[in-house]
């Protein structure tokens, strides 16, 4: 934490549905103030047990108690997280009204949550503990009705969701009615990586590769190059070096040593390497389905 910036916390949402990405000191607080709605967040995910990355959950988990909270919560976390923040809830919270189950990771690459919406994944990173990045992919969407159409040829309700699927419709007389007569393409589905506290490392390119969005620590200017990686971070030039070899649509870069008063050199640096570059802060609203800043 410092004066201009908190302690590391997103959120994304998907179809309604909100994920929580890292869950620092002050992150229920965040979402209050932003007006989200606690009872859609039904997923925590933790890149590393550092406090700054998940110091937030105790006090979160027992304001979403006292605010009569029903549905299931899933932490994300490591096996000495799960044992950790277990013991904590179990002591604080032992009466909450709902569910709260911990999903083990580990350092491995693998998909570690899947619903009808999306895939998230994970990938090892480079940090002073273990930590890893997460890769969050929308599965493809469906294909729009074109009502007028559909109203014109006098189409049934039930025929809806196959349409919207690829299919073409059959009419009764045997009439062949091509998909593309009745649908307009799908919104492209969106995908995003989360790479926090991790030393530069080539891996991670091809974790990375291709996605839309990419969100990278650059905690520090080149110049203090070999301080980042004494302490197992990284540069905003090397951040942006990770976007364009991965071959990413746009750059989100943050967690920013309290040492830098503005962070205009930070993203003059990667903007030098990765024009599509961003810089991350508080309270900030991006609507991933734009892709062109």
């Amino acid at each position: 934490m410092t004066p201009r910036h908190q302690p590391s916390c997103q959120v994304l949402n998907v179809r309604d549905n909100l994920m929580m990405i890292d869950c620092g000191e002050g992150a229920q607080l965040a979402v209050r103030r932003m007006k989200l709605k606690l009872m859609r967040l039904n997923h925590i995910f933790i890149s590393h047990l550092h406090g700054d990355h998940c110091f937030g959950l105790p006090g979160l988990v027992s304001t979403m108690a006292l605010l009569n909270r029903t549905n299931s919560l899933t932490i994300h976390t490591f096996k000495d997280g799960a044992e950790l923040f277990g013991q904590m809830l179990d002591y604080f919270c032992r009466e909450r009204p709902f569910e709260v189950r911990f999903n083990i990771i580990d350092t491995h690459k693998r998909i570690i949550h899947e619903d009808d919406a999306m895939t998230v994944s994970t990938f090892p990173l480079v940090h002073r503990v273990p930590a890893v990045g997460f890769v969050f992919r929308e599965k493809p969407k469906l294909r729009h009705i074109i009502g007028e159409e559909i109203q014109r040829l006098n189409i049934p309700h039930y025929a809806m969701n196959s349409l919207r699927q690829g299919e073409d419709w059959i009419a009764p007389d045997g009439t062949v009615i091509p998909n593309e007569q009745l649908t307009t393409p799908a919104d492209p589905a969106i995908s995003y990586a989360y790479c926090s506290d991790t030393k530069f490392s080539k891996r991670v390119i091809k974790y990375v590769e291709g996605v839309d969005w990419l969100y990278h620590e650059a905690t520090y200017e080149e110049s203090l190059r070999l301080k980042a990686h004494k302490r197992y971070h990284s540069t905003a030039l090397e951040a942006a070096t990770v976007a364009r070899d991965a071959g990413v649509k746009q750059l989100i870069i943050g967690h920013f040593s309290k040492r830098y008063l503005d962070e205009i050199p930070l993203l003059e640096e990667a903007l030098s390497v990765f024009p599509n570059t961003r810089l991350a802060n508080e309270g900030q609203i991006i609507d991933l389905n734009q892709l062109e800043f």
